[in-house]
């Protein structure tokens, strides 16, 4: 009866079910409803305590109390004899939640909203708490220009007081923009307006770029340019009107109209500095692009203001604040612009932290930093270590931040945050690749061995073509101020002819130590000594230009060699570079005296410059030339240049490119024209000439490109000697009219186990003796 008693006041009287002003003392404390939430909860959040005077109005303050935890959907209260009795209603525990049609919003982020706003499996459930997340989730696919979007949600009740939480989501389809409307401009036409902006109106390349697919946020950006645009040409005055943005009845149509004032152009009468220059007047005055008498311009305002903040900070004024006002005068149409500088306090370094480096020892990387802990901090000196870090070639991506150290105001830590990239791969092998074979082999070949950014490779391999051994070990800081040296040992048996290369096959044995100096941040000499041993093994089918070399020079060959290089690098990267350049130069000789006598001299170079902030351009260039010298005739043919396929002209096999031998039938040791029947096979040349030119763009629909990187690009070049012999195919003396050209598309992945590589190429201009290939694929090297 008591039960029936509450249970008929929790009706009658709503949430309080006292109705008299009578005051009364509370004896005792008795609840009733409670399931999964603890009487300690309630009794924490009730402010009346036994022994309390209490009346209607205490109850009502006590309820409001109740209902605040938000565990409670209804709560009732009673006296029964001076005992405050508390009936409870539980809001249901959610069990389970149910996505479904949502694609261009992920599960797992719609998921990490949901539970930041309190609705996840075991949580208490608020109605208002899911319409909210509705609203809101349907305000998200608006903003994408998805107006026909539909978020429904059903609760379904499950007994012990529980329920399922269903949300079915049609996305629709993102609404196109049909026509862009720019109004009020007359000294620019809207093709010129409209050329930075990242939407457009439906055309033939929307399919791809979908930038007739409307987002408020990139109409927001675009209205940001129109301002830019305007600005950076002297429109002081300039200023958006009306921005509307109009939605067809079926909502699968935009129309947008901006309206604007253009206003007078303003030239700069005078520039002034104000505040605490730290630096001469003169030095400052040389930052500023600004002339008197020039029309304003906001990206050359701009652009001063942040010379004059980094010579701040490259002067340890870290927290230097540039700020730049012009001053309008609408009589004459001109502007004082003002620059205003704040240098603060300069500021040193405390600590210098690495993060993210789980395999990379710290030492490698602080080795790599030329701003120094405890010195005046300096901006320039902490961005070019990040570079530095970027060009070891072992991140993905290196990001730095300066903190400031708490109650400290001239004091920061430098953090620098990395993330780790293959570098190398370890362990046994058996794979295939283009123009090798079968590959077997066991290997360790890593370039930031156990995170000590030394290099060791230690392998043994057997191909179709080759096998061999090889043990090299280089270390980049054998000394302090960065003096690297290199060591390697090796021995390799050829068969040329396996790869398309002319019928010969090689065996050689040697060792080699090379040392690198510093010659600056970006430049390096280096030398390096060797010995090899050599022998050569001529085919049944080998070429006259073979055979007439062994028979004047010999089949085995003690060679000590010398080699000398420069090389000079501003590459932003050490793999899948955006921006800089690269140059080496390089002269490997063999020494008076040894088995053979020649030289080769070498030069390779790239240059990269952005187009846009997606697009970058890369032009390369490699060279080379060598000759002999002294007794032997000619340049040993096996120290050859070859080209075609990966890193020089693709389209092209292997290889494949220049002159070709003379081949010659079975053992007839005679090598003349009437003797020949079988296939010519490419023997390279003396000189190599390659150019090349690349778009580098990301790829579409992967998230990160940080570990791939692809690019359209134009292929140019041949191989060419300069002593040809008479009845030799395919050989020409430096021409530019015999230089190969061919265009595609190619991408470079970087796996675990190396780079992987392929291409698309179409050769432009091949001869009857070129040997073409339009896909290419590679385990191992860039493209």
């Amino acid at each position: 009866m008591k039960r029936l008693f509450l249970g008929l006041c929790l009706a009658l009287f709503g949430h309080i079910s006292l109705a008299t002003d009578t005051l009364f003392q509370v004896s005792d404390i008795r609840i009733e409803g409670l399931q999964r939430v603890s009487a300690g909860t309630v009794f924490s959040a009730l402010p009346i305590n036994v022994g309390d005077q209490v009346d209607q109005s205490s109850i009502r303050e006590a309820s409001r109390s109740i209902f605040g935890t938000g565990f409670f959907a209804d709560v009732a209260m009673a006296q029964e004899n001076g005992v405050l009795v508390i009936v409870l209603k539980e809001r249901p525990a959610i069990s389970e939640i149910n996505l479904e049609g949502n694609k261009v919003i992920e599960s797992e982020q719609l998921f990490d909203a949901l539970t930041d706003n309190g609705l996840s499996e075991g949580q208490i459930f608020r109605q208002s708490i899911l319409d909210g997340m509705s609203q809101e989730l349907q305000r998200q696919y608006v903003s994408q220009g998805r107006y026909g979007a539909v978020v429904t949600s059903k609760v379904e009740e499950l007994p012990r007081n529980r329920v399922v939480i269903n949300i079915d989501v049609d996305e629709g389809s993102v609404a196109k923009i049909r026509h862009i409307n720019i109004i009020g401009n007359k000294s620019f036409s809207e093709k010129d307006l409209r050329e930075d902006f990242e939407l457009n109106e439906t055309g033939f390349w929307s399919w791809l770029t979908s930038n007739d697919k409307y987002s408020r946020e990139k109409l927001t950006g675009d209205i940001e340019n129109l301002e830019t645009w305007y600005l950076d040409r002297g429109y002081l005055a300039f200023e958006i009107k009306n921005t509307q943005v109009s939605v067809s009845a079926d909502k699968e149509s935009v129309y947008i109209t901006i309206t604007l004032d253009e206003g007078e152009t303003y030239s700069i009468s005078d520039i002034e500095l104000s505040g605490e220059l730290k630096l001469p007047e003169s030095d400052i005055r040389a930052m500023i692009l600004m002339r008197k008498g020039m029309r304003f311009s906001q990206a050359l305002m701009t652009a001063s203001t942040e010379l004059i903040t980094r010579r701040l900070g490259n002067e340890g004024y870290t927290f230097a604040k540039v700020d730049a006002y012009p001053d309008l005068n609408k009589e004459d149409n001109t502007a004082k612009v003002t620059f205003v500088i704040i240098p603060g306090m300069r500021a040193y370094v405390r600590r210098i932290e690495f993060r993210g480096n789980t395999k990379t020892q710290d030492d490698v990387l602080r080795r790599e930093m030329r701003q120094m802990e405890g010195s005046s901090a300096n901006n320039s000196l902490i961005d070019l270590s990040k570079v530095r870090l970027e060009r070891l070639g072992y991140f993905k991506g290196v990001e730095v931040e300066t903190i400031p150290v708490p109650s400290v105001n001239d004091q920061i830590d430098v953090i620098y945050t990395v993330e780790e990239q293959p570098s190398g791969s370890v362990g046994a092998s058996i794979g295939y690749a283009q123009g090798y074979g079968m590959v077997l082999g066991a290997n360790l070949s890593e370039n930031n061995f156990l995170g000590t950014g030394k290099k060791v490779t230690v392998a043994i391999n057997r191909s179709t073509y080759q096998d061999s051994l090889n043990l090299s070990f280089s270390e980049p800081y054998f000394t302090v101020d960065g003096v690297n040296v290199g060591y390697s040992i090796f021995s390799r048996d050829t068969d040329y002819d396996q790869i398309n290369v002319s019928s010969f096959s090689t065996n050689s044995k040697g060792a080699n130590v090379n040392w690198g100096y510093p010659i600056s941040e970006v430049e390096r000499v280096g030398f390096g000594v060797g010995f090899e041993n050599l022998e050569i093994r001529s085919g049944n089918y080998s070429s006259s230009e073979i055979r007439n070399f062994i028979n004047a020079n010999g089949s085995n060959f003690d060679v000590f060699n010398l080699n000398l290089n420069w090389s000079k690098s501003t590459l932003n990267r050490g793999m899948f570079a955006t921006r800089g350049a690269s140059q080496r130069v390089a002269l490997n000789f063999a020494l008076p005296g040894s088995g053979l006598e020649y030289y080769k001299m070498t030069y390779k170079g790239q240059y990269l410059r952005g187009l846009t902030r997606s697009l970058t351009l890369k032009l390369r260039a490699d060279l080379g030339l060598g000759e002999s010298y002294g007794d032997t005739t000619q340049l040993p043919f096996f120290k050859n240049f070859y080209g075609g396929g990966f890193g020089s002209v693709r389209g092209f096999e292997r290889n494949s490119l220049g002159p070709q031998d003379t081949p010659c039938s079975g053992d007839d040791e005679s090598c003349s024209t009437s003797s020949i029947y079988s296939t010519p096979d490419p023997i390279g040349g003396n000189v190599q000439i390659e150019f090349g030119a690349e778009i580098i763009f990301p790829m579409p629909f992967i998230k990160d490109n940080r570990s791939m990187q692809s690019a359209f690009f134009l292929d140019v070049g041949n191989i060419f000697n300069t002593k040809c012999g008479e009845t030799q195919i395919n050989c020409f003396k430096p021409d530019v009219g015999e230089l190969r050209y061919s265009v595609g598309i190619g991408a470079t992945w970087l796996s675990a186990m190396g780079p992987l590589t392929f291409s698309f190429a179409k050769p432009l201009n091949a001869s009857d003796y070129d040997e073409t290939e339009m896909f290419q694929f590679s385990l191992g090297n860039q493209f």
